[in-house]
């Protein structure tokens, strides 16, 4: 049986994580088993792709080589990971997939969307969400969020209007996708979020 694919997207500080725990403790409860994975990173190779792009220290990367070690770590991450618990049944979810590499590099830092599109193909193999849940709130609200926890990465040091940019693709990836991406409003509590997800998880499952 196949199993569940189901990604958690936003913008930074708009409490994905956090969501994706509570998600995963329900379903677990329903019986299901879970794989919790994140983006980039879930395997060794992934994670260690992670640290050079998100360290703060790297401010000199090229957008190109940006875009390329995201695809190099997602299609890591799918062979070794995603697909694998998927086909044994698994429901994954994981925080951050293709709708991040659009928001992000596509929108955030202008690179062609065509361009953006062919190397997913190949990085992804295919592979599309199940469900996408958008938590969605003001860029400066989840910035000042995020900036509150410790020294900022990579992304979070952007300029506000590179994350408002980012802000306004993910909606527009949600216009374009109402079936796939469903809008969240994370302005509200940890709890009122959480039930809402469930919600419409429980549709996806027919529960």
């Amino acid at each position: 049986m196949k199993g569940r694919f189901i990604t958690f997207e936003g913008v930074e500080g708009c409490g994905k994580s956090t969501q994706l725990e509570r998600l995963a403790a329900h379903l677990a409860a329903r019986g299901h088993e879970i794989a919790a994975t994140r983006e980039p990173g879930g395997t060794p190779i992934a994670e260690a792709i992670r640290r050079v792009l998100l360290d703060p220290d790297n401010s000199a990367m090229h957008p190109m080589t940006e875009l390329l070690l995201y695809q190099a770590a997602r299609a890591q991450h799918v062979a070794e990971r995603i697909r694998p618990a998927l086909e044994r049944g698994v429901v994954v979810l994981c925080d951050r997939f293709h709708d991040s590499t659009a928001a992000y590099q596509g929108a955030g830092r202008s690179l062609p969307m065509d361009a953006l599109r062919q190397l997913h193909g190949l990085a992804a193999d295919g592979l599309t969400p199940d469900l996408t849940l958008l938590l969605d709130l003001p860029a400066e609200a989840g910035l000042e969020r995020a900036r509150g926890q410790g020294r900022p990465d990579r992304l979070e040091g952007e300029n506000l209007p590179f994350h408002q940019r980012v802000r306004d693709a993910f909606l527009d990836l949600a216009r374009g996708e109402p079936d796939r991406i469903t809008i969240v409003d994370a302005t509200e509590s940890v709890e009122e979020v959480a039930a809402r997800i469930r919600a419409r998880v429980d549709a996806l499952f027919g529960t």
